[in-house]
């Protein structure tokens, strides 16, 4: 078993669960939240079925609710505040509409999931990883933060948001052993287009159609490769595409 603990933000579904998956495989101590606390409990009841022993914390949080987040950090028990690495997995798109055209509602959801939500965490973990000297923060961002595509403005600008804050991160602490990482996935088939769309899953399967978009573990893999490299290895970004993808707006179907 491994001695470190790894907090993964929604991990109720998607990357975030893939990567619970990924590090309870390695014998990781995992502590797992989203706003889906039933889907998290199943996930870890099947994770103590595969790997007896392992040692798991699961609990609800909204992390766009940043007194939730610092006191559901602060309620957990002295074993569990050690934590050792942080993914910040949790994030959503919603709608797919010109910026005139947005609803306000979605722009609020995406914007306080994707930065906020990713800012309150990260406040509240990396003040103990400085104080221990140690700690790998990884975000899980897109090439939506690297590319604008049409009809993703706010999408775009929140993924744009956390490559910024990521790269600032990194800076803030180049003169510790701490490290941060940005891992940006293309197309991965998950519950993101379905969120996207509203429910719509009809229109969500055309996002993969005629082509082998990357699953959740190929995103996970890359995480976990990250987080094992030797303590002097930084790996600052990760762009990964499935081989049918050259570009936001480049792919090639069958």
């Amino acid at each position: 078993m491994n001695d470190q603990t790894v907090f993964i933000t929604g991990a109720s579904s998607g990357i975030g669960r893939a990567c619970a998956m990924a590090f309870a495989a390695k014998g990781y101590r995992l502590l797992l939240c989203a706003r889906r606390l039933e889907r998290v409990l199943e996930l870890q009841r099947q994770l103590e079925t595969d790997h007896p022993g392992i040692a798991i914390c699961s609990f609800e949080l909204d992390v766009r609710d940043g007194t939730a987040v610092n006191a559901a950090l602060a309620a957990l028990s002295d074993d569990w505040k050690t934590i050792d690495i942080l993914i910040n997995n949790a994030g959503l798109s919603r709608g797919l509409d010109k910026l005139q055209d947005g609803s306000f509602e979605d722009w609020d959801e995406m914007i306080d999931t994707n930065v906020k939500g990713l800012l309150y965490v990260t406040r509240a973990v990396v003040p103990g990883m400085v104080a221990r000297n140690a700690g790998h923060i990884i975000n899980i961002g897109s090439i939506a933060g690297h590319e604008v595509y049409p009809r993703g403005n706010v999408y775009c600008a929140s993924k744009h948001a956390v490559d910024a804050i990521t790269k600032g991160l990194r800076i803030d602490l180049f003169d510790t052993p701490l490290r941060v990482t940005t891992i940006d996935p293309g197309l991965v088939e998950t519950e993101f287009s379905i969120v996207r769309f509203h429910g719509d899953e009809e229109k969500a399967k055309q996002v993969y159609k005629g082509l082998t978009p990357l699953s959740p573990a190929d995103v996970a893999d890359a995480v976990l490769w990250a987080a094992t490299r030797p303590p002097h290895v930084q790996i600052a970004e990760m762009i990964i595409f499935p081989t049918a993808q050259g570009s936001s707006m480049h792919v090639h179907r069958m």
